[in-house]
């Protein structure tokens, strides 16, 4: 399948509805719809490497256009063709098998982790490294457990974790933080267990969706650059 990146304006209408739509709680993602400050690409299944070239080439070219000082919050978003039927462990087996080749890309093309967060996926400052650019990724999947995290097609949304840390310090994080986890708990009906603050828990435990124990260990691997 042709991958093809684009602004969120020529993107199917499934998705702006599905961040458009009163119950979805990310008013993060809102407020980057709004101001075209989503970005996209379509591809084939998650559960395929044939794509991840590509999605690598266009997170790259995303992570150069963000700028640490706007206001605007800016987000990437990979939605995949299928497979549309995968469970909960399914699709993070899946998320990370995604992510880890990603990585292996970074390592081949001699791009550095991003030294402003840890690459220990158990580190509780790790943050995903691509391109240079330190990401907090999201999967959304159809059989999501939590409703917020249910969208038609598996997806992967990549927002920068330096914009999150701009937000913190000017005070507007911890504001977003709480009208998301509110309107998150009334959507479900109750508190997602697997949210925790950076510096406090391992964000990789969130990345999936899916509710992990203590004992879960991240697949992914770290690898140096040459």
């Amino acid at each position: 399948m042709e991958s093809e990146f684009s602004p969120m304006t020529d993107v199917s209408s499934s998705f702006r509805d599905f961040v458009e739509s009163a119950e979805f709680p990310c008013v993060g993602a809102k407020s980057a719809l709004a101001r075209d400050a989503l970005s996209t690409l379509s591809v084939g299944k998650i559960d395929s490497p044939a794509d991840d070239v590509e999605i690598h080439r266009a997170l790259r070219d995303f992570s150069e256009t963000l700028d640490h000082d706007s206001p605007i919050v800016r987000s990437f978003v990979v939605i995949f063709d299928g497979p549309d039927d995968l469970d909960e462990e399914a699709f993070e087996t899946a998320l990370w098998n995604r992510l880890q080749s990603l990585h292996n890309l970074d390592v081949v093309s001699g791009q550095p982790w991003s030294e402003a967060v840890d690459a220990d996926p158990q580190s509780p400052h790790f943050s995903l490294s691509l391109g240079g650019e330190p990401y907090f990724v999201i999967g959304l999947h159809p059989h999501a457990s939590r409703p917020a995290r249910r969208y038609e097609r598996p997806a992967l949304v990549f927002n920068s974790h330096l914009q999150f840390e701009k937000l913190r310090a000017d005070g507007r994080f911890d504001k977003m933080k709480q009208i998301i986890r509110e309107r998150d708990e009334k959507l479900a009906g109750s508190v997602n267990p697997m949210l925790s603050d950076h510096g406090k828990a391992s964000e990789a435990r969130q990345y999936s969706g899916r509710a992990v124990d203590g004992e879960w260990k991240c697949p992914f691997s770290h690898k140096e650059v040459a």
